[in-house]
């Protein structure tokens, strides 16, 4: 599930996220992992509901930015897993002419603390994962994640390169806006 803004949306129909997730419940999608990106605090007992409703529970995570939400998934569906979308981000940031001469030097500041950072808090958050804009992945933070147990998402990566870089370091999925890329970078073919 992505997050557009409403001009994005004007004039189209969109599913409801039973709908969406009903689509999950049928080949060829019925054996297919579901992450269900949580963007918005405050609507985690809808959804939780929704994906219960479908039966998609043991095949559903949830993953989000938001600490709050990620507790209240906790509390709502312990038994379904959950990941930290790192890092905090609204917009893209990468765009702006006020940030780019700093861009640089914040990307490498967070990518050497991002290590320390999952480490110590991923416990306190109960998450199985944590998912991680592509360019702050690092061979320390894969192995710090995998050493505290956590599995290690990459977004969102379009260049079958980075991907095949990535794949390389031991991440355990990516996100892509085309996954068609991943029968290039990695052999597989998307649903």
């Amino acid at each position: 599930m992505v997050a557009h803004d409403r001009g994005d949306l004007a004039g189209r129909d969109h599913p409801s996220l039973v709908e969406a997730l009903d689509a999950f419940t049928r080949a060829p999608l019925d054996q297919v992992e579901i992450d269900v990106d949580v963007k918005l605090a405050g609507r985690e007992e809808e959804i939780v509901a929704a994906v219960r409703e479908q039966g998609l529970s043991d095949r559903v995570m949830f993953s989000g930015m938001e600490l709050e939400s990620l507790r209240a998934l906790a509390q709502l569906a312990p038994e379904m897993r959950r990941g930290w979308t790192l890092p905090k981000v609204s917009g893209d940031w990468r765009r702006s002419t006020l940030a780019k001469p700093f861009l640089r030097a914040a990307m490498a500041n967070l990518r050497a603390r991002l290590p320390r950072v999952v480490a110590s808090r991923a416990a306190e958050l109960g998450v199985w994962s944590v998912w991680v804009f592509h360019p702050l992945v690092s061979p320390r933070l894969v192995e710090s994640a995998h050493a505290s147990g956590l599995a290690v998402f990459a977004w969102t990566v379009d260049d079958v390169e980075r991907q095949r870089e990535l794949v390389a370091l031991g991440v355990d999925g990516l996100v892509s806006n085309d996954p068609r890329t991943f029968r290039e970078s990695i052999g597989v073919a998307a649903a």
